[in-house]
């Protein structure tokens, strides 16, 4: 499969690969630089997002092979997608490196208009998610049906994470109830103080690989009404976002 995946569908797979490298290069790199933006190692942001990058640029590669007749939309999905994650990548490594912050930063025009065109940038990205949610109720795709809906809804749900992350973006602030920065869970700085929308944002972003992968698991296993099941997983998963969105937004910390 993943030698399959390099030949089919080499640009999204060599940039997931790239990106899990650029992990690797600032993780070292974290270990010998103490600066720190908001009380965590400046470079530990972009580290997440490189692993973020590369997990969701495998995971549309596999979406994409199972797209038989559609080589143009997948190509134009493919590298857009990589264009939008350069752009992003490049803005949010360039102000760690500046000793500031990427995401919800207007403290001067340039700044300001750095968080707009990644703005601009997620949009598109989202837009292509769109497309492929089309594609995937349009095309005929030869897996196993609870598997395609574990997909259909794995995208739904995405999309409900990117509507929370514009919901984010509108109030300049990923906390609630508390400045952002602070008290945080290791690693991935969810605040143990107040709330924190980056649960929600997580938790639907990465229906995009968790319901497909339990369609799946099905399948292996055999387990009968497996497509049931996974609508009714779906929904679980669905409840469980919106209720981490709605404990952040009553500023109760996911953790803590």
């Amino acid at each position: 499969m993943i030698r399959e995946l390099f030949e089919n569908q080499k640009p999204l797979m060599v940039s997931g690969a790239i990106s899990f490298l650029c992990f690797a290069i600032l993780a070292v790199v974290s270990l010998f630089d103490p600066t720190e933006i908001l009380g965590i190692n400046r470079w530990i942001k972009p580290m997440k997002f490189f692993v973020s990058v590369a997990v969701l640029s495998w995971t549309t590669a596999v979406y994409l092979k199972y797209l038989r007749g559609y080589d143009r939309s997948s190509r134009f999905i493919s590298w857009t997608m990589i264009a939008v994650f350069f752009v992003e990548m490049f803005i949010i490594v360039m102000q760690a490196l500046r000793g500031t912050t990427s995401h919800f930063n207007t403290k001067t025009p340039f700044d300001g208009m750095l968080f707009a065109i990644m703005g601009v940038a997620v949009v598109i990205n989202t837009l292509l998610l769109v497309h492929l949610l089309f594609l995937y109720f349009k095309a005929e795709i030869e897996l196993p049906r609870s598997i395609i809906w574990g997909i259909r809804f794995g995208i739904i749900l995405f999309l409900a994470s990117c509507i929370e992350g514009g919901y984010m973006s509108q109030h300049l602030s990923h906390s609630v109830g508390v400045a952002d920065g602070g008290k945080g869970l290791p690693l991935i700085n969810w605040s143990t103080e107040g709330g924190d929308l980056r649960v929600a944002h997580f938790v639907g972003m990465h229906a995009f690989q968790v319901v497909p992968f339990f369609a799946y698991t099905l399948e292996t296993y055999k387990i009968k009404n497996s497509t049931a099941l996974t609508a009714i997983f779906a929904i679980l998963y669905f409840i469980f976002f919106t209720f981490v969105f709605l404990q952040a937004l009553y500023g109760k910390p996911f953790i803590g």
